[in-house]
């Protein structure tokens, strides 16, 4: 292939080439549907992840456990959003331009990409979800950075992004999400607490019907108080 000779001996472009290629060995539909999962169909799949996360953690005894593990979900996508604008500067700086622009034999399975490649926005967000989920959850942070390398790998077998645009990607969404997490749980904590007091959108960070029914509170119902049974006296005359 012409485009092989071009890479030389960089292992960026070799990659590229390697991972591309496999579009020449697989159908066209299995083709059609990297290109749809790798553009929409994975970070849909991580926004899913996220709000399964949240109503799980709202399941937490207590309200302050509650609401601190639903700051930590909120702070996934939270992170995402941020990494990408931090993104923004980083591209404009770098300027790199797509690979099918520089090397020929790229198959590009996405049309109108011509903005620059450097970092890869796709690989950001998706690395920004699976690092915020992974400190709110440990298991589903697995899945969550399982689904980002997929998603890395998607967007070089699309012909979109070197592999160092996407690992600059997952280094970004990390770092965000990772470094920023202490400050963003400080300010999220108090606010998530505050909704959760609320008794009309408290549902939002705790089920109450999940928390745990103490002792004292079934000793103190109204079955068993022993201040209700003296007011009534009807009762007592039956019993006797």
């Amino acid at each position: 292939m012409a485009g092989l000779e071009e890479s030389g001996s960089n292992p960026d472009v070799g990659l590229l080439y390697d991972i591309n290629g496999l579009t020449r060995d697989t159908p066209h539909w299995l083709d059609r549907a990297l290109a749809f999962v790798g553009e929409y169909g994975l970070l849909l799949a991580l926004v899913l992840l996220v709000v399964w996360c949240w109503w799980g953690q709202r399941k937490r005894g207590t309200l302050d456990d509650a609401a601190s593990s639903v700051a930590a979900v909120v702070w996934a996508p939270l992170a995402a959003g941020i990494a990408v604008l931090v993104n923004v500067p980083i591209r404009g700086f770098v300027e790199r331009p797509r690979p099918f622009r520089d090397h020929s034999g790229i198959d590009v399975l996405v049309e109108g990409k011509n903005d620059f490649s450097f970092v890869s926005d796709h690989a950001t967000l998706a690395m920004a979800i699976g690092a915020g989920l992974f400190v709110a959850h440990r298991k589903f942070g697995f899945v969550g950075l399982g689904l980002a390398a997929v998603e890395g790998f998607c967007r070089v077998f699309m012909g979109v992004h070197y592999p160092t645009d996407v690992i600059g990607g997952f280094a970004l969404g990390t770092a965000v999400a990772l470094l920023l997490s202490p400050l963003a749980m400080a300010l999220l904590t108090p606010l998530a607490k505050a909704i959760g007091r609320s008794r009309h959108v408290g549902w939002l960070v705790w089920d109450r019907r999940a928390a745990p029914v103490s002792a004292a509170a079934v000793s103190e119902s109204p079955a068993s108080s022993p201040s209700e049974a003296a007011a009534d006296p009807d009762e007592r005359d039956l019993a006797a």
